[in-house]
């Protein structure tokens, strides 16, 4: 009777696993590279208005845009290390471009492949160690290329496919969504190289913002004064660093006898990598319009500011078209779902590694704790939990995700875990959640930014520059644009004093290394 009982309990069990396997979320994760909150419309601005994201927007409609949400080290690798650990760069070991990531340590894939999730990463990766905790990968080697790309296989082989990398990592993710093992539930994470350096538009996409207005940032010509003395060392200024033929997409060869000013550095990697019909379209576009803009050089027709203002908008058009590429992909992934009746089902996020400056302070990249690309987007849509529309303001970090992924999944965090998971916020409780957090960016020099640290609240940022032994402040209700320090004015003491406080105990909370001595990098 014993034995009968026991069998049928065994019988039960196999026949309630799946279900109970079924019954918890797919989690499909979203996931671009430098891509600046203003150019998601969900998130409003001027910006928005002229390109809207009409796909990206619908997780905001049907889900939360997230409105606080920060990295922890604005940079490609260390924030991907950041959120597949839930750990500050200073304790996954990838604290910069460069680095290599440990496979061997726990990661929140890791536990949701041995807890029954079927798990897979396609499109970029940039950790220099191959994915571990993937049932399958296929990635980017290194920043990948936007035509034409190379895929890494899972057997350590490069291949080549020809097309646009974002609609090939679309296409790979969906056809593994189809080849997948439909007994059990997913995560995907769908990792696109755009809008990253070197903002190279899909060929459809060409001229697409052309006829459009592109609002300038009031502080494209900023002087950097009233802030650290670092600021005006950077190099990655669109006045003085963009370069033409990378950047502006101006090649040597259609120069002829006219000289541009420096910088020009790197050439045309991407325009080398297509064949002759892509480069025939390419031509046929950035051709007289490259013409038109280096006669009126030659004959002295534009002042300093207009060459500017010239290649502003040459980079911004650019970038917004391989936004443009990536929100078209998150239409096709959310058209899958809503197909193959997964979406009642489905966790979907989108996010990026960080954010970008668009001409802000005359800059074109990351890295600075400057609210522009210290802030990253966040939008998640989670059908019977998340309400939707909704707007949570708490301040949260990329260090958050990988708590969040587990707790979806039924799964607790380890306690070496340094984020908190997010699952409180998407039910509309904010109860004792964080009120700062903390930044660290730890890179020798890159683009003459040094390294710096800092903490934010909902309404103050206090800067640490150790280079320079610098301290900046930020009243970031009275001048978001954070273009003066108020670090020495005896109005602020007080709220310096809280936040040096605040600085120094979550430096302890996470404990964070020393910093550099100063005058060193």
């Amino acid at each position: 009777m014993a034995i009968r009982s026991l069998f049928t309990m065994f019988f039960l069990v196999s026949l309630v696993s799946p279900l109970l396997a079924q019954e918890r979320p797919n989690i499909l994760f979203l996931f671009s590279d430098d891509h600046a909150v203003k150019s998601i419309s969900a998130y409003g601005g001027d910006l928005a208005k002229v390109a809207p994201t009409p796909n990206i927007d619908q997780l905001a409609r049907e889900g939360a845009v997230f409105l606080n949400s920060f990295c922890a080290n604005s940079i490609c690798g260390p924030s991907r290390a950041t959120i597949l650990t839930g750990k500050h760069s200073h304790k996954n070991g990838f604290m910069r471009n460069g680095n290599r990531f440990n496979p061997d340590q726990w990661t929140f894939v890791k536990d949701l492949h041995a807890n029954g999730y079927s798990t897979a990463v396609i499109g970029k990766w940039h950790l220099s160690s191959n994915p571990v905790g993937f049932d399958y990968w296929e990635i980017l080697p290194g920043q990948g290329s936007y035509y034409n790309p190379d895929f890494i296989q899972m057997n350590g082989k490069r291949q080549r496919f020809q097309g646009y990398a974002t609609d090939l990592t679309t296409d790979k993710a969906i056809t593994w969504l189809n080849q997948r093992d439909k007994s059990k539930p997913f995560f995907l994470m769908c990792q696109h190289k755009a809008p990253h350096r070197t903002f190279a538009p899909a060929l459809r996409h060409l001229g697409a913002f052309d006829q459009v207005d592109i609002p300038e940032p009031e502080t494209l010509f900023d002087d950097y004064s009233n802030r650290s003395t670092t600021l005006s060392k950077n190099e990655m200024e669109i006045d003085r660093h963009f370069d033409w033929a990378y950047d502006a997409k101006i090649r040597k060869d259609e120069r002829g006898d006219v000289i541009l000013p420096a910088p020009d550095r790197y050439g045309t990697p991407e325009y080398n990598r297509m064949n002759g019909s892509q480069k025939k379209t390419w031509d046929a576009y950035y051709g007289p319009r490259n013409q038109a803009f280096l006669n009126d050089f030659k004959e002295g027709k534009l002042s300093h500011k207009e060459v500017v203002r010239w290649k502003y908008r040459r980079y911004m058009r650019n970038y917004l078209s391989t936004v443009k590429a990536v929100d078209e992909s998150v239409g096709r992934m959310l058209q899958y779902l809503d197909e193959h009746d997964l979406a009642d089902n489905t966790v979907v996020i989108y996010s990026s590694d960080q954010g970008f400056y668009l001409g802000e302070h005359g800059w074109y990249d990351k890295r600075w704790m400057f609210e522009e690309s210290f802030r990253m987007p966040f939008l998640m849509r989670w059908p019977g939990v998340i309400q939707a529309g909704s707007t949570p303001d708490s301040l949260i970090q990329n260090i958050d995700y990988a708590p969040t992924f587990l707790e979806i999944a039924g799964l607790e965090a380890p306690q070496e875990v340094q984020g908190r998971s997010m699952v409180q916020l998407c039910k509309g409780d904010s109860t004792n959640w964080r009120e700062s957090i903390y930044y660290a960016y730890y890179e020798l020099g890159e683009h003459a930014v040094p390294q710096h640290f800092g903490v934010r609240t909902q309404t103050h940022k206090l800067i640490y520059f150790p280079v320079s032994d610098e301290w900046n402040l930020f009243d970031l209700v009275k001048d978001p644009g954070e273009m003066t320090s108020v670090h020495d004015a005896a109005s602020y003491a007080q709220t310096r004093d809280t936040l040096g406080r605040e600085f120094q105990r979550l430096r302890k909370q996470y404990d964070a290394p020393p910093f550099p001595e100063a005058g060193k990098k």
